[in-house]
């Protein structure tokens, strides 16, 4: 067990199934995001932090043993917003976790930095980044942000590309890439149990059958998710009888939509 986990982006989808169901890893959780969260209950901490704020996220991230980063924009959206948020908030936080002695990050990561890969090849760590939208840039700038600090400075970093990390699948494409929030959990409590991780590139999905990513390199973590999409394959292939856009890209509709934002 740490003494203290700091959860940013905790208001969001994510960062609701942390509160809601990490139980144990940590004596204190410290809540934070943009946004207003509801009062802190047993074991935790709330404070309200605008990550592109860097005095801020000094006093955010201090006397904190690990930090579970989940705050961004997690969609496409315009540059200017997405150099806020996903560039200069991350930055900040990496540099306030050095500071602070941090020792390890965990890093919400995407598919969508591996998202114009067709659907046909299986990755795993080693695949060449093919970011499918300016979003997918951004966490591709946090995974070598990550690297250097672990290079130049000993903070590891395990930089988790999550799939689509809901309730249930909700889509042909889900039915792939799909992580079960019970799996997310316990991919997280792993990570945080692990004795090193160094800089580590992981997939975050479920046991599905048509999944695209491996984590055999990771082996070594000894998470086995539990999920599968494969109960909700028939009602989802009756309800979209034809591929949705984008169906060739792992990516999906990243890969087809243009930049936001163009002239």
């Amino acid at each position: 067990m740490i003494k203290r986990l700091l959860v940013t982006g905790a208001g969001g989808g994510l960062g609701r199934y942390v509160r809601e169901r990490l139980k144990g890893p940590a004596e204190i959780l410290r809540l934070s995001d943009v946004a207003d969260l509801s009062p802190a209950g047993p074991g935790e901490e709330v404070m309200r932090c605008d990550l592109a704020d860097r005095t801020a996220v000094d006093e955010l991230v201090r006397d904190c043993d690990m930090i579970l980063h989940l705050g961004a924009i997690s969609v496409e959206a315009n540059f200017d917003a997405l150099l806020q948020a996903n560039f200069l908030g991350t930055y900040n936080l990496y540099e306030a976790a050095r500071k602070a002695g941090v020792r390890r990050i965990l890093f919400a990561s995407s598919n969508h930095v591996i998202g114009f890969h067709p659907v046909e090849e299986r990755l795993d760590d080693t695949a060449a980044r093919r970011p499918d939208s300016l979003y997918g840039v951004s966490k591709c700038f946090g995974e070598d942000l990550a690297r250097l600090y672990f290079d130049k400075f000993g903070l590891e970093t395990a930089c988790l590309r999550i799939g689509s990390c809901f309730d249930e699948p909700k889509d042909r494409r889900m039915l792939s890439t799909w992580l079960s929030p019970g799996d997310f959990i316990s991919l997280i409590t792993k990570l945080i149990a692990a004795p090193a991780i160094g800089h580590l590139v992981l997939y975050g999905v479920s046991a599905n059958r048509d999944a695209w990513w491996s984590n055999a390199h990771a082996d070594f973590l000894g998470w086995q998710p539990q999920d599968t999409s494969e109960p909700y394959r028939e009602t989802i292939e009756r309800r979209e009888e034809e591929p949705a856009a984008g169906s060739d890209y792992q990516g999906g509709r990243f890969a087809t939509m243009g930049i936001l934002g163009e002239r």
